[in-house]
């Protein structure tokens, strides 16, 4: 099936369902809202050893944070970094799973996605990794594993390369985007900078068509021969994408394209799983996971034959045993 294909069975859905769509969602939205307003004025009970289930700190320079926290806060804590233009959402597998086998989950929206606030400024991965920094203070984590997807591995190799001493133990890498994903004359191997200006380019044009492309095509790997394209997938991918910033999508593109974590990777002591499907057409494996694996000083690399760079998504069960297996060695 098509992208083109899939738009049109989109647009088959009535005006109705689409309204009662929007309709649910305000209303948990207003639950939610009205369930932080009753904590903050002590109307909400917990017990002394469960972690709130969603809240949100405030950064040093304004920032807002959304962040949900699920399980014991004595059990060992799971760090989650979302993907460009996501949000934390795109981890409730994964959040579930890790949860219903004793650990305390936590996944926040990155500035300018999701439901954190669209910040004007900060849109590199220097505010992402203090961002995280805060949080990882405000909530006190320590002996905590970070796992990132795509951009959010670029943002998890910051934080731990830069704020983790003492508070990591370990680091998962999927499909991310270390060391560099732009071509210079040190990283050949790189994706020309037309590329990264033709998402820019894209984006600015209908943000919303681009997205439903996006998520209906490659990074699903949907536009590949017998692919099954799944429209409840995709309309999840785009949902999470228009939550967020124009400006701070437009912006993260340079972040997570031209950012050179190489120098972080070197500096990461804590063992680290590089996990990364063969068939990725966001984030090409080739210049990415064997790369980052070498520059790290105590990495597992495992490369998926024919997965695509959602593969969180589409082969959840597999990714979850595998950094099951590797946090539990």
């Amino acid at each position: 099936m098509t992208w083109k294909s899939s738009i049109s069975r989109l647009a088959r859905f009535s005006r109705r369902k689409l309204l009662a769509t929007t309709l649910l969602y305000a209303a948990s939205m207003t639950v939610r809202s009205s369930a932080a307003a009753g904590k903050e004025t002590g109307m909400l009970s917990h017990t002394t050893d469960t972690a709130d289930l969603t809240s949100s700190i405030i950064t040093n320079d304004g920032a807002q944070i959304f962040y949900r926290d699920w399980g014991a806060k004595s059990a060992q804590p799971i760090v989650f970094y979302h993907g460009w233009p996501l949000s934390s959402d795109d981890w409730e597998n994964q959040m579930l799973f890790f949860l219903s086998k004793g650990y305390r989950v936590i996944a926040h929206d990155r500035r300018g996605h999701g439901r954190s606030s669209q910040a004007i400024d900060g849109q590199d991965m220097d505010h992402y990794a203090a961002d995280v920094a805060a949080l990882a203070s405000h909530l006190d984590l320590r002996n905590a594993i970070h796992i990132g997807h795509s951009t959010g591995g670029g943002e998890a190799t910051r934080y731990v390369a830069r704020f983790g001493h003492g508070r990591v133990a370990r680091l998962v890498l999927i499909g991310a985007v270390p060391p560099l994903m732009v071509k210079t004359k040190a990283n050949p191997g790189g994706l020309p900078i037309e590329v990264f200006d033709g998402l820019r380019q894209q984006l600015a044009a209908s943000r919303s068509q681009f997205y439903l492309e996006f998520a209906s095509g490659p990074f699903y790997g949907y536009n590949r021969p017998g692919a099954k394209p799944l429209q409840a997938v995709i309309w999840n991918w785009w949902r999470q994408g228009m939550m967020g910033s124009a400006k701070a999508h437009y912006e993260c593109i340079k972040a997570f394209s031209e950012t050179d974590f190489s120098d972080d990777l070197k500096d990461i002591t804590v063992r680290t799983l590089v996990l990364h499907g063969s068939e990725d057409q966001i984030v090409p494996v080739a210049d990415s996971a064997p790369l980052s694996a070498k520059l790290l000083k105590h990495s597992v690399l495992k490369i998926y034959d024919g997965l695509p760079h959602g593969l969180c998504t589409t082969h959840a069960d597999i990714v979850n045993a595998d950094i099951l297996k590797f946090i539990t060695a």
